[in-house]
């Protein structure tokens, strides 16, 4: 009777800890795309409306959703509250590259995410609403639009990351839908070079962003990623840069997302001491 006892005692504080994990999953319809989109947000443990939060916007890759990366990597949750910080997983359709499309009206995912979701999560959650308190980072497709987005809004993120990115659209000019979203490369080449992320940062000086960027040596993406890297030594951008052996799998950004969070958490911490 006793060791039930204490298995139920046990289990019970199991169960109150593991209650304190906030796992939202949040719906709200896009005013640009006039439709229904979801997303996670998992806050820390001992969440308080008293205290503010960094925020970590946090992207899937082509063909997935919303759900992938809580799903596939249940840990992150765990690292919400190690580094007491609010983790976002928006949904970026099945391959919207995070860009507003110019020829389809249903794929305007920058301005879902930028002027749509981000607003309601800055309103709903104690978040800290500063540039230097929220970063974004993605895998593959994600790892393209994080580093998109955050150049183009570097108003509204000091701190970007990258996990196998397709940094480079030419290379992919006959997969991947992009040339549903951005027209063929033949007929719209100054929309390819314009959007790949490896011409982007042409656009950057140096710490304007904090980049973090890594991808397995067996990636079919690592090319572009070691160009990408290339070219930021070139300009004399400051980034980390990681590769490490790997491919293009959840076993590699499983481990990935442990990397790219410390990064972050020093980012935020150093931005406090300011």
């Amino acid at each position: 009777m006793k060791r039930f006892k204490l298995l139920l005692a046990t289990l019970l504080l199991f169960q109150f800890a593991f209650s304190r994990v906030q796992v939202d999953t949040i719906s709200m319809v896009s005013a640009k795309m006039k439709k229904e989109i979801k997303s996670v947000v998992i806050v820390p443990e001992n969440y308080s409306e008293k205290k503010h939060y960094p925020v970590v916007y946090l992207l899937h890759g082509y063909s997935d959703n919303y759900s992938k990366w809580v799903k596939t990597v249940p840990s992150i949750k765990s690292f919400a509250s190690q580094y007491q910080l609010i983790l976002v997983c928006p949904d970026g359709g099945y391959s919207s590259w995070y860009m507003d499309s110019p020829i389809d009206i249903a794929f305007q995912y920058e301005t879902y995410i930028i002027k749509e979701l981000l607003p309601y999560i800055d309103a709903h959650y104690n978040t800290i609403p500063d540039r230097a308190a929220r970063a974004i980072t993605g895998l593959s497709m994600g790892g393209h639009g994080a580093l998109y987005l955050a150049i183009r809004n570097k108003n509204l993120f000091a701190n970007a990351g990258s996990m196998s990115g397709g940094v480079d659209l030419r290379t992919s000019t006959k997969k991947f839908d992009i040339a549903k979203r951005i027209g063929s490369i033949e007929s719209n080449p100054r929309e390819w070079d314009d959007r790949s992320v490896i011409n982007m940062v042409e656009s950057l000086k140096n710490n304007e962003l904090n980049l973090i960027i890594d991808c397995g040596v067996s990636d079919f993406f690592y090319q572009i990623n070691a160009g990408l890297h290339r070219r930021l030594l070139t300009l004399n951008i400051d980034h980390d840069y990681i590769e490490r052996p790997g491919a293009h799998n959840w076993e590699y950004w499983t481990n990935s997302i442990q990397y790219q969070l410390i990064y972050f958490n020093k980012c935020f911490d150093k931005a406090k001491k300011k």
